[in-house]
């Protein structure tokens, strides 16, 4: 039979996950805000007051922060599983 311990998750992959969901989902939510500003009658000039200038570059570096965090991610998650199978054997 195989074993099957894992060890479990680890604080850091937990921590690298909740950091790409919420660089994605607040990049969606910046998103669906400038549609939805777009689509209530704002015109162009509009977008440069107030908090508008953020949320509008929010999603320019949001993404691919998200990507590298992803990349970061998955490089943990391979290391482990790396040190697991070298165990096991």
């Amino acid at each position: 039979m195989t074993k099957t311990d894992t060890q479990p998750i680890s604080r850091v992959q937990r921590i690298l996950a909740y950091m790409v969901a919420s660089a994605i989902g607040l990049s969606i939510l910046a998103f669906l805000a400038v549609i939805i500003g777009t689509a209530a009658g704002m015109k162009g000039d509009s977008f440069s007051q107030g908090v508008w200038p953020t949320i509008l570059v929010l999603p320019l570096f949001g993404l691919p922060l998200a990507i590298a965090l992803f990349i970061a991610l998955l490089a943990v998650n391979l290391v482990r599983r790396s040190r697991e199978a070298r165990s096991s054997r």
